[in-house]
């Protein structure tokens, strides 16, 4: 104890009170969302920091029924989860393959998907609706599931990447000698050793993926297939928000990523730290 009371002075404390500052600056927006989800429009017009004066839970079931957010959660679901596993699992066996096999072919091949990283959505835009079109994948889920692996890929395919080259090569050459074959090694032995770096590439594209607007905007024009983001948009018009309905909407819609990241978070950390130091 009193090691641990020589090693807190005082700018320590000041740091501390510094970060809550900040930390509670940062929950200002959620404390805006929560609050005026709750009011009347009236309420929320005239005074949006104020807290309720009468609670309207029936915001939360209007936006319920006109977002008809049972489906669109389940579009979302259903987008987000096939497009993870295939990002995660496409992009771990070809980072593998360009680290053990370092060719000049694999060197390029690495470096185009690093450039791939930099150009910007906004400059395919047209011609992936084009694209799209010509092969019918244009309003599918499977159109749409394919874009995200491919604008998906090459940032998790650098992060792992990096990982893989802290795993000792020595441990698949001795897995190798016990009869594995190539494939083999990889399911068995270098696969759950990129736990950490899994599961921060599966944080870090479910948070985008979930909360895109534009891709799934350009390609699903059907009310079926509508994930969250476009259900809610549809209460801003051209004259009228209504922003009554539009703050539960959102509120409804962030609340299953927010419970996945804060249960995940420890996770990014850990899997960005360990793929930076090389074995």
């Amino acid at each position: 104890m009193k090691k641990l009371s020589r090693n807190y002075s005082g700018k320590t404390f000041i740091v501390e009170i510094v970060m809550i500052l900040m930390g509670l600056l940062f929950l200002v927006p959620f404390y805006f969302l929560l609050v005026n989800s709750v009011k009347s429009f009236g309420d929320l017009l005239s005074n949006a920091a104020s807290w309720p004066t009468t609670f309207e839970w029936g915001n939360y079931q209007r936006a319920w029924e006109i977002t008809e957010f049972p489906k669109a959660f389940m579009n979302s679901l259903v987008i987000t989860v096939v497009s993870i596993l295939l990002i995660a699992l496409i992009s771990s066996m070809a980072a593998y393959r360009m680290v053990r096999h370092n060719s000049r072919f694999n060197k390029v091949l690495f470096m185009i998907f690093v450039a791939a990283m930099v150009i910007p959505f906004q400059s395919v835009m047209i011609p992936l609706v084009k694209v799209t079109g010509w092969l019918d994948l244009a309003n599918t889920r499977t159109g749409l599931i394919i874009c995200y692996l491919g604008f998906g890929a090459p940032l998790s395919i650098f992060l792992f990447h990096g990982f893989i080259k802290s795993v000792p090569l020595e441990v698949e050459e001795a897995a190798v000698v016990d009869g594995c074959t190539p494939y083999s090694v990889y399911w068995k032995i270098v696969f759950p050793l990129l736990k950490p770096m899994l599961v921060t590439v599966i944080i870090l594209n479910s948070l985008w993926i979930w909360n895109d607007y534009l891709l799934p905007s350009l390609m699903l024009q059907s009310d079926a297939l509508h994930t969250i983001p476009i259900a809610t948009f549809a209460l801003f018009g051209q004259y009228t928000k209504q922003w009554d309905l539009a703050l539960p909407a959102l509120t409804l819609g962030i609340l299953p990523i927010i419970i996945f990241f804060l249960a995940m978070q420890k996770y990014i950390i850990e899997g960005i730290t360990a793929g930076s130091v090389k074995g």
